[in-house]
């Protein structure tokens, strides 16, 4: 599997041997523990990480209002890689300050998991590199939303 650039097949796999290893109580890499700490925030998705054979090809149309939650479970990902590393810089104090203004930290994942993801649907949809200023304020207009 690619670390930087796994397929979408290794990605789904990835979360479902983590999900596995974890209910076998078998020891987790550090990335393992991080993706079962995000899947347990996540009950409405564990029926899904418990029946990997029916889930591993399942398409999602988002057009039809279905959640892709490997997506989102991978967003989730990325979203707390860069907050512990502040990549976009500024990124790590505008997460807490999210997470104080909702009192909630899954709440303030979501707030910036949308931002990330209206930055990746816009850098596609324009065919241009991923713009983090935009990123960064898309994030910004969400802690002014809840203030």
């Amino acid at each position: 599997m690619s670390l930087y650039n796994p397929s979408r097949d290794q990605a789904r796999q990835f979360l479902f041997d983590a999900w596995a290893k974890f209910k076998q109580n078998t020891p987790l890499s550090d990335l393992e523990k991080i993706a079962v700490e995000v899947i347990q925030m996540h009950p409405e998705y564990h029926t899904i990480f418990n029946m990997p054979e029916r889930y591993i090809n399942q398409q999602y149309f988002p057009e039809m209002g279905e959640t892709n939650p490997f997506l989102h479970i991978s967003l989730h990902l990325s979203v707390i890689e860069q907050i512990s590393i502040n990549q976009p810089i500024g990124i790590t104090q505008i997460y807490d300050k999210l997470r104080q203004q909702h009192d909630d930290a899954h709440l303030a994942y979501h707030d910036v998991i949308d931002c990330l993801a209206e930055t990746i649907w816009h850098s596609q949809r324009n065919n241009e590199p991923l713009n983090s200023a935009h990123y960064l304020n898309l994030l910004n207009h969400k802690i002014g939303q809840t203030e």
